[in-house]
């Protein structure tokens, strides 16, 4: 059986592993920001990459990739997933010195430093379902034009 001074060791342990558990990166803002930037800083166009880049990304940016993905699909008749949407590119931030916050309700814009400093950038995030989401903002798609049709 245990005694007390084993049993106070194994819940002295018990919290120092609880306290080292590192919050899932959708829990801030911040968190999401650094954990895509990391994402994308690797991304080589692996398919699965793709998808955990896309799982990171809002509603709103993840209907757009949807959406151009139906319309690349369509035009081109071969099936693209929408995270396939999402191409390497060159991406280098550099050193990055800082991720910073600021929040207004379920929205958030993080400010990402860089070295020099004057290397800053700005994400907006957005709070869905209780987990914080990159909201990249992409032009709305074209209506589709149609050719009128002749009779002959």
């Amino acid at each position: 059986m245990f005694d007390s001074s084993c049993l106070r060791y194994c819940l002295l342990l018990l919290s120092v592993l609880a306290l080292g558990c590192d919050s899932p990166p959708q829990s801030t803002p911040d968190g999401v920001v650094r954990t895509f930037v990391e994402r994308l800083t690797s991304f080589r166009g692996n398919a699965r990459d793709a998808e955990q880049l896309f799982e990171l990304m809002s509603e709103r940016a993840r209907d757009n990739l949807n959406q151009r993905a139906e319309r690349y699909s369509a035009a081109s008749g071969r099936k693209i997933a929408p995270a396939g949407m999402l191409v390497p590119a060159r991406f280098a931030p550099g050193v990055i010195r800082s991720y910073k916050a600021q929040l207004s309700g379920k929205f958030a814009l993080v400010e990402v430093v860089g070295t020099p400093p004057d290397r800053r950038a700005q994400i907006p995030c957005v709070l869905e379902k209780g987990q914080w989401r990159i909201d990249i903002v992409m032009p709305l798609l074209a209506p589709l034009q149609r050719r009128p049709h002749r009779e002959p």
